[in-house]
């Protein structure tokens, strides 16, 4: 069984300012591209959100901030659901990749159970995703511990686990993510 958390945490800054998974992309709200193609793949899903929260709660699940403060990045929002995940594992994917693939989650679990590892992400040739992974709720006292002394970079936290990168290569388009208002102009019709 697996908790999916979707991370609109961050503050958008190359959008301008603005919360990212609200933007409208074919008339429709990046999350809402993310939640079609996220929530088949998981038994929960969530959502990592600290501003907006009643827009996000317009699409059904459970909104959550993190619970560290001052906006601490991906691994805040990877924190918060950890800890609020009723299910063993764990998957997180941003609200800026409408295009994601449909097949992430059982790849990423695959890979993690066959190495028995802590925590498993995606990678498109020599370029890992770490917002787009899968890992065990039994690390939240080691992140905890790593946020509380002053950790904030996930590649940095990755390197004190057992990690497998999973290839997507035959998928790489699937992880565009759309950061600034022309990445998202130019991903629209």
């Amino acid at each position: 069984m697996i908790t999916g958390v979707i991370l609109a945490g961050g503050l958008g800054r190359r959008m301008g300012g603005v919360d990212k998974g609200l933007q409208l992309l074919n008339e429709k709200p990046m999350v809402q591209w993310v939640l079609e193609r996220f929530a088949p793949q998981v038994d929960e899903l969530l959502i990592n959100a600290n501003q907006n929260t009643e827009q996000y709660g317009v699409f059904g699940h459970p909104v959550m901030p993190d619970q560290i403060p001052d906006f601490a990045g991906p691994l805040a929002g990877l924190h918060a659901a950890l800890a609020k995940a009723s299910h063993p594992l764990v998957a997180t994917v941003p609200c800026d990749s409408p295009f994601l693939p449909a097949d992430l989650i059982s790849r990423l679990k695959t890979a993690l159970d066959a190495n028995n590892a802590d925590l498993a992400v995606a990678r498109t040739f020599d370029q890992p995703h770490p917002v787009f992974c899968l890992c065990r709720r039994k690390v939240l006292p080691h992140l905890t511990t790593f946020l509380e002394s002053g950790g904030r970079k996930i590649d940095r936290w990755y390197e004190t686990l057992q990690v497998v990168e999973v290839s997507f290569d035959d998928e790489a388009e699937a992880f565009s993510n759309i950061n600034t208002r022309d990445e998202l102009a130019r991903f629209g019709k």
